[in-house]
């Protein structure tokens, strides 16, 4: 880990690992431990490179009990945001990268996206579950502006009549308004928005290249306005650092027009514990020691709990304060009425479009 006490000016503005921790699947590979011997290390180049990568298919089944969806879609493996406690970095380590910075500035775009969604929809047999796209990496990530595989395959989804949830934490979404409505027109999906806090300085700090807290409002406003069914992921909450926003957050977002909330309590698996503790410990060193402590807390002495139904949410008084205060604030904001369920009855492969000559 790269030593907590480095010169300011070492830090890397912008993204929110500090370090590559070693790949756990490599037998051979070596990270930067302490920031001493500078010249004598290879400076990497920091900015954002992207990797055209090829799938065998764009569809993962989703086994987890505990995320509410069946199945995922995801064009970007990697993320720029760069949030320091998502879970997807470990996934990067599978590709030969660090779940660190690698992991924000190696960037795989599965150009075949498209084309891979479409030979899944027509597979024999196929249902149309929701499938939902960012399970994984923000769809709407900064690549996307670029690549536009999501707009795609918003496409194929409402030419199939596909049902799609969403979950995003950036303001480029509504650029595929007019998609979206279409498919709200037909119960055919719904989005998330992320907000786990409305503290800017905190949301510059843990999610570097995010969009602003208040164009994600914007966002669950206009999407709303527009009759899209829209709920906001309180996700994930840092005790004693976040959830102490729980009655704010969801008094905003219910005036903004959301109908639904939920949320979880972080946890830190694999290599994210340590990008984690290394961004606590330089960013809040005096708060430190406490919401290390309430995390694990949290998790039965531990950062990280991988039990099925009692991961997301956490175990003890602490966990336990955090669920009874979320579940009354969304009494007192009317969110979580009812629930929605998208229409997977109207799903049908297009006839293909014959030649005029």
């Amino acid at each position: 880990m790269i030593s907590a006490d480095k010169p300011e000016e070492q830090y890397l503005k912008g993204r929110g690992a500090q370090f590559n921790p070693h790949n756990h699947f490599l037998a051979h590979s070596y990270v930067k431990e302490h920031s001493e011997g500078i010249d004598d290390w290879e400076n990497e180049n920091h900015k954002t490179s992207f990797i055209i990568g090829k799938s065998k298919t764009i569809i993962n089944k989703v086994t987890s009990p505990d995320v509410g969806m069946a199945y995922s879609l995801n064009p970007y493996q990697g993320c720029e945001h760069g949030c320091t406690y998502c879970y997807a970095r470990n996934a990067h380590e599978y590709w030969g990268f660090s779940a660190g910075l690698d992991f924000e500035r190696k960037i795989i775009v599965k150009k075949d996206a498209p084309q891979l969604f479409k030979k899944f929809l027509e597979r024999k047999g196929w249902n149309a579950e929701t499938i939902s796209l960012s399970g994984n990496t923000d769809c709407y990530q900064p690549a996307e502006r670029e690549y536009k595989l999501t707009r795609q395959l918003l496409e194929i989804a409402l030419a199939y009549k596909q049902p799609i949830g969403m979950i995003t934490k950036n303001a480029l979404i509504l650029r595929d308004l007019d998609i979206l409505q279409e498919m709200a027109k037909l119960n055919l999906c719904l989005v998330y928005v992320s907000i786990n806090s409305l503290d800017e300085k905190l949301r510059l700090k843990m999610e570097p290249r995010t969009t602003t807290v208040r164009q994600r409002l914007k966002v669950v406003e206009e999407l709303s306005k527009a009759g899209i069914p829209t709920g906001v992921m309180v996700a994930p909450l840092v005790p004693g650092l976040s959830d102490h926003e729980i009655p704010s957050v969801l008094k905003t977002i219910a005036s903004c027009g959301a109908e639904s909330a939920g949320y979880t309590i972080i946890r830190l698996n694999g290599a994210v514990g340590p990008i984690f503790e290394d961004w606590l410990r330089q960013n809040f060193p005096g708060r430190f020691d406490k919401v290390w402590h309430m995390i694990q807390s949290c998790h039965g002495g531990t950062v990280n709990d991988s039990r099925f139904g009692e991961r997301m949410r956490g175990e003890g008084n602490i966990a336990k304060m955090i669920h009874d205060t979320f579940k009354l604030h969304c009494r007192i904001n009317h969110l979580n009425l009812k629930r929605i369920h998208l229409d997977s009855g109207l799903f049908s492969i297009p006839k293909p479009q014959l030649s005029l000559f």
